[in-house]
């Protein structure tokens, strides 16, 4: 039983800093390039999008970037990919600046 109250954001939270330290000869700037592309390219929800937003910010990743990334992919994953990956951005993003609007904890 986890002491913890969000044992499932915190055990992806620590994934998350595992590869960016063991990424090899990646940068954590070009690890979480590759992460917006591949979450692009498995249809990923929302949630996925906002678990990696810090990580990818404190990285170097910009908006611009992020904009760069999907037009990179669309090639290769097809356009109602793109689209469902811009919409699960937005729709992700949105809920970051509602959160952190809110005043909640933690934001």
């Amino acid at each position: 039983m986890s002491t913890t109250e969000a044992p499932v954001a915190e055990a992806l939270a620590a994934m998350t800093a595992v590869s960016l330290e063991v990424g090899g000869s990646l940068s954590p700037r070009e690890l979480m390039i590759a992460r917006i592309a591949a979450l692009a390219a498995v249809d990923a929800p929302a949630a996925s999008y906002v678990l990696n937003a810090a990580a990818a910010v404190e990285a170097g990743v910009t908006l611009d970037d992020v904009q760069g990334i999907l037009v990179a992919v669309a090639p290769v994953i097809g356009t109602p990919r793109i689209v469902a990956a811009a919409a699960q951005l937005t729709q992700g993003l949105g809920f970051v600046v509602d959160v952190a609007e809110s005043g909640l904890p933690g934001s």
